[in-house]
């Protein structure tokens, strides 16, 4: 699908051979606070995950693909979830693994990527994501989209022993 390649990656779906990759990533318990998790996922409930990955994101409400550079290395992951049709939104997620993988574009082109693949092709109004207030390169990558900040939530999540306040961001297809 041409809409889903860039200049220096493209968006994939996931792969069997996904497994590892995505294993360490969920449970690499530095990056459970932006999302949200708190326990660890076994090597076979992702196996699952990934053989039904292949339903279609208005029966399971959610996609996951793979950012991949061209020589097919898997550089981070990016999701739609909470899609909700008869309302035309969907939240975004997204991480660049590695960080000598950051701050290279990698993840400005992928979320340019999913845009245009959720305005044009999944015909959606708007998207938002959540943001804590104190992740700096989320709120600089998704401003740069043109993403807008709509909302403060007070100590929405608890992180460390300590409440956190998390940002609502929105982008309307206008």
């Amino acid at each position: 699908m041409i809409t889903l390649k860039g200049e220096h990656i493209y968006l994939r779906a996931l792969e069997p051979e996904d497994l590892e990759f995505i294993h360490t990533i969920e449970n690499d318990e530095s990056i459970w606070e932006i999302s949200n998790t708190i326990t660890p996922y076994s090597k076979f409930l992702i196996k699952q995950y990934i053989e039904h990955s292949h339903k279609d994101i208005f029966e399971v409400k959610q996609l996951r693909l793979v950012i991949s550079n061209y020589n097919d290395a898997p550089l981070g992951m990016i999701d739609l979830f909470d899609f909700d049709f008869k309302n035309g939104r969907a939240g975004v997620g997204i991480l660049v693994k590695e960080s000598q993988d950051r701050q290279l574009g990698y993840g400005r082109e992928a979320l340019k990527l999913l845009i245009d693949y959720s305005f044009t092709h999944l015909a959606l109004h708007q998207l938002y994501c959540n943001i804590s207030e104190d992740n700096a390169a989320s709120i600089k990558l998704f401003e740069s989209q043109g993403f807008v900040k709509i909302g403060l939530k007070k100590d929405w999540n608890y992180i460390d022993g300590d409440f956190k306040n998390e940002y609502l961001y929105q982008l309307l297809n206008n």
